[in-house]
């Protein structure tokens, strides 16, 4: 099977040509003309910054609010593993002052738009100090052997070791990475520090409060229904932080873009649900719930409403922010498993 991250090698020539294509007709040059000026035009202008995915927009907004120019890359609704980036996508962070990014192999594109797009941002890798949990495994050895190969872009292989990039859903990951956030923004626009710190103290003590609101609805779950089957492999953070027990995964990665599992696997999966006695597993908002019923439906038990993993859900849902989207799951999660 091809690996996720060499996909992205194989289809990013396609992308290079379009921005050819698209640097002959005078767009591309105004665009890599402004990050060789520098983005910094002027003291009183919002920061331009970027963030990779939904989840970390949501945060980054939070702390910079009216003194940021915000772009995020993949929206609600989108899935990060599968991203395929557009000429368009790559101008816009072309003059970036700060790029925030989860890391760990989550946004394995990433490396290769910002050499395209000319970029001279800060690069902030919010997983960087975090206790990060390790892959194991055929995965983990998967993982190793593409860090070990070099990048076509900078001749240097990986600097990370295989984990589990998904740190949003233990919400003290959150906190740390937002109170990152306030500091990254406040070094390289130091005369907006007061008004960053000012943001996030109400955001963080939000975050405080939603860890308990979790363990406390946590709580009422018996120890013995926590556990956990879902599409692939995001919640072990969730599962440490909370107490709860991952049984399986239908896909067994951290990449929504593993194949489909084989006829064993799928035979041993409903084995393990039907051992443990789960009344319900769990489909995601980033990946369609067909495979998911079909084991449900084997097992005999319920598929749960979906859950909301790798991206935040348009705004007039019940996760159309970072609190919404962790409250929504837990309410979900310890509903299902309360049979």
């Amino acid at each position: 099977m091809t690996s996720p991250s060499s996909r992205h090698r194989n289809g990013f020539g396609g992308l290079i040509a379009r921005l050819a294509i698209i640097a002959l007709v005078g767009f591309g040059g105004s665009w890599l003309a402004a990050a060789q000026v520098g983005a910094r035009q002027t003291d009183d202008a919002p920061l331009k910054v970027v963030a990779t995915f939904s989840i970390l927009g949501d945060w980054v907004q939070q702390v910079g609010r009216d003194r940021v120019e915000l772009f995020t890359i993949v929206g609600a609704g989108g899935d990060a593993h599968t991203f395929d980036p557009s000429p368009e996508q790559v101008a816009q962070i072309a003059d970036a002052d700060i790029i925030f990014e989860i890391g760990s192999d989550f946004e394995p594109w990433l490396n290769d738009i910002v050499a395209s797009s000319g970029s001279s941002a800060t690069r902030a890798v919010l997983t960087d100090g975090l206790d990060l949990i390790p892959l194991s495994g055929e995965e983990a050895h998967s993982e190793d052997a593409e860090q070990a190969q070099a990048s076509p872009e900078t001749g240097e292989a990986h600097d990370h070791g295989p984990v589990d990039p998904h740190i949003w859903h233990d919400v003290s990951n959150a906190t740390a990475s937002v109170e990152r956030i306030r500091d990254e923004l406040s070094a390289a626009e130091p005369t907006s520090a007061t008004a960053f710190a000012a943001n996030a103290g109400p955001y963080l003590q939000e975050l405080h409060g939603l860890d308990g609101e979790i363990r406390q609805q946590v709580g009422q779950l018996p120890e013995d229904r926590r556990k956990l089957v879902t599409s692939h492999d995001t919640f072990a953070y969730f599962a440490r932080a909370y107490g709860f027990e991952i049984i399986g995964t239908a896909l067994g990665s951290v990449s929504t873009e593993a194949g489909d599992p084989s006829a064993r696997q799928f035979i041993e999966l409903v084995e393990q649900i039907q051992a443990t006695g789960v009344p319900a597993i769990f489909a995601e908002n980033v990946s369609n719930p067909d495979l998911m019923q079909s084991i449900a439906d084997e097992a005999g038990v319920t598929l749960a409403p979906s859950l909301y993993t790798d991206a935040l859900g348009p705004p007039d849902s019940t996760a159309a922010t970072y609190i919404a989207l962790i409250r929504t799951n837990t309410a979900t999660i310890v509903t299902a498993l309360a049979g």
